[in-house]
């Protein structure tokens, strides 16, 4: 499933003075349901565990998908980022590994390096990162690449309701083309600010779609949703 948004969490250590934060998901992909010709063998359940770490040099982001089917786990992924700031203003620098395995065969390393430009409105209820980076691809036909990466946040009605997501596009020599989409908007009800709901019951329910171009071995355009629960540790 990918990241939520690392920019929720860089603004909750803003407003939170230093907040550590972590969620676990656990996603049910409808992918398999909508295109069964091309997607027969989707693994049908994601989970995701993402952790943010704040410091006085910047931040730590990474997260870790994992799909399973009936065997077992059917493949892992994982993304690990670092936000360097020595200085006031908007811009960070960022760094980035990517990489993961799957049956049969594993994703090449991908290096990653660039500029963060991270905006968050006077309240901190919405805000957005845009980061240009020089992508790395070890092992690919044509290794070097760039990578246009863009995060959101939105907190609606008193943060009963958050929609947050990221949108990526790179290059990179497939079969299908050079340049690859990905999108994963998300939406979610956070329970314990529900009235009556204790307010550490951090449960939230919600939904994923993820909107590809050229992913994942696949020609075209896809769209898939998903049915999940998130729980937040603090």
């Amino acid at each position: 499933m990918k990241r939520i948004t690392t920019i929720f969490f860089f603004v909750l250590f803003i407003a939170g003075g230093g907040v550590k934060a972590q969620n676990i998901q656990l996603h049910y992909d409808f992918g398999r349901s909508l295109y069964n010709k091309d997607l027969k063998t989707r693994p049908l359940m994601t989970s995701t565990v993402e952790n943010f770490h704040p410091d006085q040099w910047g931040s730590t982001y990474f997260f870790v998908d994992m799909d399973y089917t009936s065997e077992g786990v059917a493949s892992a992924y994982w993304e690990i980022s670092r936000e360097l700031k020595f200085w006031k203003g908007p811009f960070s620098a960022h760094v980035e590994y990517n990489g993961g395995l799957a049956k049969g065969f594993s994703y090449d390393n991908a290096w990653l390096t660039g500029i963060t430009y991270t905006y968050n409105n006077a309240s901190f209820s919405k805000g957005f990162t845009i980061t240009p980076m020089y992508k790395y691809i070890q092992k690919n036909a044509s290794p070097q690449s760039f990578q246009l990466t863009g995060t959101w946040y939105m907190n609606l009605n008193n943060a009963l309701f958050t929609f947050s997501g990221f949108a990526d596009w790179w290059r990179e020599e497939t079969f299908y083309g050079k340049t690859i989409f990905l999108s994963e908007p998300q939406i979610w009800v956070n329970l314990n600010k529900v009235k009556g709901v204790n307010d550490k019951f951090n449960l939230s329910v919600g939904s994923e779609v993820e909107l590809s171009n050229n992913f994942g071995g696949r020609d075209g355009f896809y769209v898939i949703p998903t049915i999940a629960l998130k729980w937040t540790l603090n």
